[in-house]
């Protein structure tokens, strides 16, 4: 075998690693660490991972590190190691690895939303709505870019309207959605609208 091809071989093994650890563990937490507040904001609960899940979450960075130091050009791992720091609440180490990831392929409404919510975490909102306009130039009525717009548009920027209009074009979409507490987006444009 040559020597590129060992290459090859080893850089998928270490993305393989890190994608397995990653979604072997974040299948049952994705949507567990997402919660309503009272007053029907969407929040996450901050707080400790448990030790396992810490030591777990570091290996996954740490093979994702080496696979894009290995490869820097491979989009898909950089928004994979964007997924890692966006999971263990490191939203500027997710940007800049979204970053990355759209410097290479600038057309992914899925990395695009993703670092949308990231700015979001990072206290730009701004920035946020600019992130998620994107995704949805590239996607029109993307689902997950239109929530989180209105998410932000009434947490974030006070703008009950725009986000009534972010949450409508979602419904013309998808009549049926709900946000990630299970509520109908129906109803919250009924809350947010009183």
């Amino acid at each position: 075998m040559s020597e590129s091809g060992n290459s090859v071989s080893k850089q998928t093994l270490f993305i393989s690693i890190g994608v397995s650890l990653l979604v072997g563990f974040l299948s049952g937490v994705i949507y567990s660490d997402r919660s309503p507040d009272p007053g029907g904001q969407l929040v996450q609960q901050q707080g400790q991972q448990p030790a396992p899940q810490q030591s777990q979450f570091a290996q996954a960075i740490a093979s994702l590190q080496l696979a894009v130091q290995q490869n820097p050009n491979n989009a898909e791992t950089w928004a994979q190691l964007g997924h890692a720091y966006f999971d263990t609440n490191q939203p500027a180490k997710a940007i800049e690895a979204y970053i990355k990831s759209l410097a290479i392929i600038p057309s992914n409404p899925s990395v695009l939303t993703d670092l949308g919510v990231m700015y979001r975490r990072n206290g730009q909102p701004d920035k946020a709505i600019e992130s998620f306009d994107k995704a949805l130039v590239i996607q029109p009525g993307f689902e997950q870019a239109l929530f989180n717009k209105g998410v932000v548009f009434v947490n974030d920027l006070g703008d009950r309207n725009a986000a009534v209009q972010a949450w409508r074009e979602l419904l013309i979409v998808n009549p049926g959605a709900t946000g990630p507490n299970g509520i109908p987006v129906a109803q919250m444009i009924e809350d947010i609208s009183k």
